[in-house]
């Protein structure tokens, strides 16, 4: 009975110094955010002091736990570099030692399924030269690391999520995301500094799931029974965001990638708000309004109205709506990126150069590399001119190729039907730039004029630097 006594007080004399506790992602080959107040927190016994320190600091940091035990410091971090460094957490009972540390830049990268993707892809469906991309990943060890949360939903804000951070190697990389993990390497190798990508994308997901419940409660078409009980888990609204960003929410990152809207595809009406609400309810939950939000456009796709219908073309154009109105947000589209024989593939195996044109726009914006350019070409505004059309642009103010030959194109008069259009290219002269002519046999008088307005598009014309023209349309009407 003694030896019983004594061991109950020994085990109650440990759980009164409770040991300090971490998120999986404060942890061995963490990425921290380069020059910047890194959010560093676990959890411990409630009116503890917790110290923490970085191997480049001069004094530690101090926080103190509040009544439910958790802490949080504000560690400051030095310039990046691919050095490892060691951060030291002591208080509680715990000496806590961290390795592998790198100091670099960190992005926040979720979305749906072709966000969550991995570049070993999914069951028949593969990733373009996956193998040689997974191959090359040696090549990026010390330079690239990835924490992959589970697919997880909740309904209410959890504190912890699982996903530990992991190196790039041969045996790691087959379950990066690969859309973080080409848009990485690209980053890296521009700005010579690790890169690391938490990546929190759930398969299926609309952007409702990405919002919470106070603002959810204002949308006439939410019920909290969609939430509880809905067949289909990945269409649940704000479970998402309840288990997989809550739990992050504030891990001291440069910016969001974002890669969904399949799933709001036939409800772009309400799309457009609240992709941009989204991205102001992030923002305040990491504590910055200006933090970068990159969002990638739908890939062409035989959408529920069919191959040629316009389903995915309006919610292109809600996505892009959304990013235009928003501060600090842009946009690369995918719509060059369809292969014969994937139209009803919605998981399009070209993922490096979406990962790509991410990187091009995060080093350009956020970064200052001169000489790169990272915009497509977008619509300025249009003429009318009876049987012809003059299609001026944005970003296409040099000329677009290909210099004949240009698709994608339709045209439309007073009955509001469209025809295919054929495009030649303008170069303009001394008093005019350059332009793109459209017309049809068909029209006699148009009126409206679309480029890639279709659901699976197929469209050629590019910038000086291989960027592709943004799909648009100048009508209001919808068919």
């Amino acid at each position: 009975m003694k030896k019983i006594t004594l061991l109950f007080s020994f085990l109650c004399a440990l759980s009164a110094s409770a040991a300090v506790t971490l998120p999986d992602q404060i942890g061995d080959k963490m990425v921290l955010q380069q020059q910047a107040d890194a959010k560093i927190w676990g959890w411990a016994t409630p009116g503890a002091k917790i110290s923490v320190s970085g191997d480049w600091s001069e004094a530690p940091v101090v926080a103190d736990t509040d009544k439910d035990g958790r802490w949080t410091a504000m560690l400051p971090t030095p310039a990046g570099s691919f050095r490892p460094h060691t951060v030291i957490i002591k208080g509680d009972g715990s000496d806590i030692t961290l390795a592998d540390v790198l100091v670099g830049e960190v992005w926040i990268a979720s979305g749906q399924s072709n966000m969550e993707m991995p570049l070993d892809g999914f069951r028949g469906c593969p990733i373009e030269n996956s193998n040689q991309a997974i191959a090359e990943a040696k090549n990026y060890t010390g330079r690239v690391r990835m924490a992959t949360l589970p697919l997880v939903g909740a309904l209410t804000p959890q504190d912890r999520v699982a996903g530990a951070w992991k190196e790039c190697n041969i045996e790691n990389a087959p379950r990066f995301s690969a859309v973080g993990y080409f848009f990485a390497r690209t980053l890296s190798d521009l700005i010579d500094m690790p890169v690391g990508i938490i990546s929190a994308a759930y398969g299926g997901s609309r952007v409702e799931g990405w919002l919470p419940r106070e603002i959810l409660e204002t949308y006439p078409d939410f019920n909290i029974a969609d939430a509880e009980n809905a067949e289909v888990h990945y269409y649940r609204p704000m479970v998402m965001y309840n288990a997989m960003l809550v739990p992050i929410a504030g891990y001291t990152a440069r910016g969001f990638l974002w890669n969904q809207g399949e799933s709001n595809v036939g409800r772009h009406e309400t799309y457009a708000d609240r992709l941009s609400t989204m991205v102001s309810e992030w923002r305040r939950l990491w504590g910055s309004d200006t933090m970068p939000f990159y969002s990638v456009q739908l890939p062409p796709y035989q959408y529920g109205d069919g191959l040629y219908a316009t389903s995915g073309a309006l919610l292109r154009e809600a996505q892009q709506q959304a990013m235009d109105k928003t501060p600090n947000c842009g946009i690369v589209t995918s719509i060059d990126l369809q292969q014969p024989g994937q139209y009803l593939q919605i998981h399009p195996a070209r993922k490096e150069p979406i990962g790509r044109r991410l990187a091009w726009m995060a080093a350009v914006r956020d970064h200052g590399i001169r000489g790169l350019q990272c915009e497509s070409p977008r619509l300025k505004n249009v003429e009318f001119m009876g049987d012809k059309a003059k299609v001026h642009l944005l970003g296409g103010e040099e000329g677009v190729g290909p210099w004949q030959g240009l698709t994608g194109f339709e045209v439309a008069g007073p009955d509001r039907v469209f025809h295919p259009a054929e495009a030649i290219n303008f170069p303009g002269d001394n008093t005019s730039r350059p332009c793109i002519i459209v017309s049809s046999p068909e029209v006699t008088d148009i009126k409206s004029v679309r480029y890639c307005f279709k659901n699976w598009a197929e469209g050629n014309v590019i910038s000086l630097r291989g960027l592709p023209l943004l799909p648009f349309r100048t009508d209001t009407w919808q068919n």
